[in-house]
């Protein structure tokens, strides 16, 4: 990265822990790379690296749409997946890796309401509300909506 210093970058992701470990049935443990990742349930909901990277994992689907939209970047190792990874250099930096990982958060949580276990778990987060305060474009919103065959 080369244009901010360790202690900012660690600051910054401090910031994006701080705010993603505070929402409903969240936990965090530590991940490789100096990083710490964030689930909810079984699921991943993404990660963060203490020198100031972000990696949110979408479908393929969803990747490419907030790819081609401009909201990240394809990831930093594995490009052809459907990983993605956003750099952490400014407060701007900071709300939009939040931003990511909340879409990440609630595609997951709108995947566990479908079970029995989930929905009740889930019953208080208005998935399709709090999709709309994204304010995610049509093509994303349209790519995250799962659909299944014959729907």
């Amino acid at each position: 990265m080369g244009d901010i210093d360790q202690r900012e970058a660690a600051r910054l992701v401090d910031r994006i822990i701080e705010t993603v470990a505070a929402w409903p049935h969240v936990t965090t443990n530590e991940h490789r790379f100096e990083g710490r990742e964030f689930t909810v349930g079984p699921r991943e909901v993404g990660h963060v690296h203490r020198w100031g990277i972000v990696d949110v994992p979408f479908t393929e689907r969803l990747r490419d749409r907030l790819i081609e939209t401009g909201k990240t970047g394809e990831h930093h190792v594995v490009p052809e997946s459907g990983w993605t990874t956003r750099y952490i250099r400014d407060e701007g930096d900071v709300d939009h890796a939040v931003w990511l990982l909340r879409l990440s958060y609630l595609y997951h949580v709108n995947t566990l309401k479908r079970t029995p276990a989930g929905a009740q778990k889930f019953e208080n987060v208005d998935v399709e509300a709090e999709l709309a305060e994204l304010d995610a474009s049509d093509e994303v919103v349209e790519a995250f909506e799962r659909r299944r065959p014959g729907e």
